[in-house]
């Protein structure tokens, strides 16, 4: 196959080529047959024949070596963009063409566009990196835990007491893995989009007030004052993702909340935006870390108890969400007296 076109390839240029001389000795013909009439005599025909001969072939090699310049500008300019592509196929990301393109037209498009594409990947590669190093360590953290406790398990000396606490302990770390796990697969399959909204209109009140039924052994236990003002409204969206998203952001909220403090809970309507705004005299968040909230195992050390254990998936699920269903949520805190979430949605979209 490579032959057949590769001897095509010779055979059209043979013929260019051909075509080429035979412009350039019809150029050289009328060009002396002008400049004859203009001078008002001519040589003889022989003399003609041989400066016309020798006149098109000067054109010729002319035309050729402008042919050869445009090539090796051609190549010149092709051949960085092609290195380049060849050093992303093999996965180094650090190219960075040189970005004085002035002059050189579309080529400075084709140079700006490998350039962008080098940086995007270089973007998504870090990205990749920092993904698998915080999922092995956050899996490190309680699989550690269980091999430990289960070899301690083994000790014949060990009292009833001890045996169940540690007991407890790796079935505490198993349920977390659980949860890490769990929530690994739909943040993976929220940002595939893999997951397709089923929407469909119900009162998001109720929805609203079972869940914080449900939750009433943490606020209880933590004896949180719940404070709760519902307006009625009826919403038109996933009702299984939104009552993930409620349930993340109100367990979070009583979570970080010190025994005997307040959440806080407003849900209201403003012409065709629903508004929900859950408050709590929790421990807070550092201003530094509040535009990070939102990502991937993201955790504000700063702003935690080392007691406290999270894997950092729940708001940018939260985030997923909200943005599925083109909505807006955004975090208003200070360090040491509380949080505020803020969630934004239209009523049907």
């Amino acid at each position: 196959m490579m032959k057949v076109k590769e001897i095509a390839q010779n055979i059209f240029g043979i013929i260019l080529t051909m075509i080429l001389l035979i412009g350039c000795f019809l150029a050289a013909y009328f060009l002396t047959s002008l400049l004859y009439n203009k001078i008002g005599q001519s040589p003889s025909a022989l003399m003609v024949q041989i400066i016309n001969f020798l006149l098109g072939l000067l054109f010729g090699l002319i035309v050729l070596k402008l042919a050869l310049l445009f090539e090796q500008r051609k190549a010149s300019l092709f051949e960085p963009v092609i290195k380049a592509q060849k050093r992303i196929a093999r996965g180094d990301f650090s190219v960075s063409m040189d970005k004085n393109t002035e002059g050189i037209g579309p080529m400075g498009d084709l140079v700006d566009s490998v350039n962008n594409m080098a940086l995007e990947l270089s973007n998504m590669e870090k990205m990749r990196q920092e993904f698998i190093s915080n999922v092995s360590h956050e899996i490190q953290s309680p699989l550690t835990s269980v091999r430990g406790f289960a070899q301690a398990l083994r000790n014949n000396n060990l009292s009833p007491e001890n045996k169940s606490r540690y007991l407890n302990i790796i079935e505490a770390e198993s349920i977390r893995l659980s949860k890490l796990s769990d929530n690994l697969l739909r943040l993976a399959s929220l940002e595939a989009d893999t997951m397709k909204l089923a929407p469909r209109a119900y009162r998001l009140d109720k929805q609203l007030r079972r869940i914080f039924l449900a939750s009433e052994p943490q606020w209880s236990d933590k004896n949180i004052d719940m404070v709760v003002s519902l307006e009625e409204i009826e919403i038109k969206a996933d009702e299984d993702m939104m009552s993930q998203l409620w349930t993340n952001l109100i367990y979070n909220s009583i979570k970080f909340t010190e025994a005997g403090g307040k959440v806080s809970v407003d849900l209201y309507q403003e012409g065709d935006i629903i508004e929900f705004k859950i408050s709590d005299t929790g421990i807070g968040i550092a201003d530094e870390d509040q535009i990070h909230v939102f990502e991937r195992f993201f955790k504000a050390d700063k702003s935690r108890k080392p007691s406290i254990n999270g894997s950092g998936l729940g708001l940018p699920i939260c985030k997923k969400i909200v943005e599925m269903h083109q909505g807006t949520i955004g975090v208003k805190s200070k360090l040491g007296t509380g949080t505020t979430f803020i969630v934004n949605l239209p009523s049907g979209f």
